[in-house]
């Protein structure tokens, strides 16, 4: 359905999140879903007929024991939804003291990248799901723990793919057909000139393996070639030396699109995120960000195709470009995304941590309403700490309609996250009011070395 373009971006909303409850909720599959796009359809037949369709798996026990590969602060709010509601978790980091082991059952230190040792803890605590945080891990060994009968979230597949930008991004644009940037691999930096060559500058590189936009620059002249080179190894994570040489898109701006797959039930959306970035890092993200009723139904049609292309139930970061040309994917994690901690700032009736662990468990989830307008901005280090501290903090909790998240990070180094600063305000509010505030407060604290 096209609707007609409103001055009013409240009721725009509003009119999304009405069609998204007759249209997502409703559906089960693509390929049998009778869509529901009319305003004038017979609610009480509808709320009978999903209430019929709606699938409830029952846990085979009600306490199941839970693997956490990647132990970082999305980890952590993981875990600390997981033991609200009674699960069992058992956080796994290269390093002790990680953030969600200050909070799990039980924890271990190994290098996930050895298949050895990660084979190891799987046969020692037997669990029943593994769920994967970061990307530096031997994911191959993911197909064997699935025949064994553990669940791998969302699925050993799409943690394959998604841990590597080669796959993703050859599944998107060759085989999906998504609208991507232009782009080429190079495995040297002898292949990087070739590349952009092919490309053109500017252009953005990326190391096929990393996260919070480590080893990622931007190449504007022949001589940024080998620095990008050099700064894309350095940021690299696993044993992957390659990198991804992207197009650069000129975008109006950008959109994570929170996608929900289930088990038996169907594909959900959240509002959507806008955010901003420095060093390949997000600094600030917000909900619900302005978005075209034509793009946000373009965005969801490739979140749907892609993450169903993957499998498995869980929570997906599904990462978009918005431009006057349309919108183009970008990325995509497995898993709750960065810019998500947004929710934490009360945005939803669950947040994506709560999301991400009521898909796994095959919980239904009814429905995701948009309760208040939110923003999050970062906490970051200056230094290097191998004990920080942090002062401000009682003037950010004297502030109203503002919270804040310290991570735990035992060390820190320049520009590490180190916590959040979360704002919400009612729906009305403009949501550039509610991001100052989010950036103004997060300014209050600072982080001691």
């Amino acid at each position: 359905m096209s609707l007609r373009p409103s001055r009013n971006p409240l009721r725009t909303l509003r009119l999304n999140q009405h069609i998204q409850k007759i249209d997502y909720r409703y559906r089960l599959r693509r390929r049998t879903a009778v869509r529901l796009y009319s305003w004038n359809v017979n609610r009480t037949l509808w709320l009978k007929t999903f209430l019929v369709t709606f699938t409830t798996p029952t846990l085979q026990n009600s306490k199941m024991k839970i693997l956490l590969l990647g132990s970082g602060e999305l980890g952590k709010e993981f875990t600390i939804a997981a033991q609200r509601i009674g699960q069992t978790i058992i956080a796994v980091d290269s390093y002790e003291n990680a953030p969600a082991m200050q909070v799990a059952h039980g924890f271990e230190v190994i290098n996930m990248l050895d298949g050895e040792a990660l084979d190891r803890i799987v046969a020692k605590h037997k669990p029943d799901f593994i769920v994967p945080e970061i990307e530096a891990i031997r994911t191959e060994r993911f197909y064997d723990y699935e025949k064994q009968g553990i669940t791998v979230v969302p699925s050993a597949k799409a943690a394959n793919f998604t841990m590597n930008r080669k796959a993703i991004r050859d599944l998107a644009a060759k085989e999906l057909g998504l609208k991507t940037a232009k782009y080429q691999y190079a495995t040297s930096a002898e292949e990087l000139q070739k590349a952009v060559q092919e490309v053109g500058m500017p252009c953005v590189v990326k190391p096929l393996m990393s996260s919070s936009g480590k080893g990622q620059s931007t190449i504007k002249t022949q001589e940024d070639i080998l620095k990008a080179w050099d700064y894309a190894v350095a940021g690299s994570r696993g044993d992957v030396i390659e990198v991804i040489v992207e197009a650069f898109v000129d975008f109006n701006s950008e959109i994570t699109l929170l996608t929900i797959t289930q088990n038996n039930n169907p594909t959900l959306f959240c509002a959507p995120i806008g955010h901003r970035q420095e060093r390949g890092d997000y600094q600030e993200s917000w909900q619900p960000a302005r978005v075209s009723d034509k793009d946000l139904y373009e965005a969801q049609d490739m979140a749907e195709k892609i993450t169903e292309a993957l499998g498995g139930a869980g929570l997906f970061g599904v990462e978009f470009f918005l431009t006057n040309e349309g919108v183009y994917f970008s990325e995509l994690s497995p898993r709750p995304h960065d810019t998500g901690m947004v929710t934490l700032a009360g945005t939803q009736n669950f947040n994506e941590f709560e999301l991400h662990l009521r898909a796994i468990l095959s919980l239904p989830i009814f429905e995701i309403t948009l309760e208040k307008a939110g923003a999050s901005a970062v906490i970051l280090a200056s230094g290097e700490s191998n004990n920080p501290t942090y002062t401000g903090i009682e003037k950010v909790a004297a502030l109203p309609k503002t919270d804040f998240r310290i991570f735990g990070k035992p060390t820190s180094r320049p520009y590490r996250r180190m916590g959040v600063v979360l704002s919400n305000d009612i729906l009305e509010t403009p949501i550039e009011e509610v991001v100052e505030r989010a950036k103004k407060t997060a300014q209050l604290i600072t982080v001691n070395l």
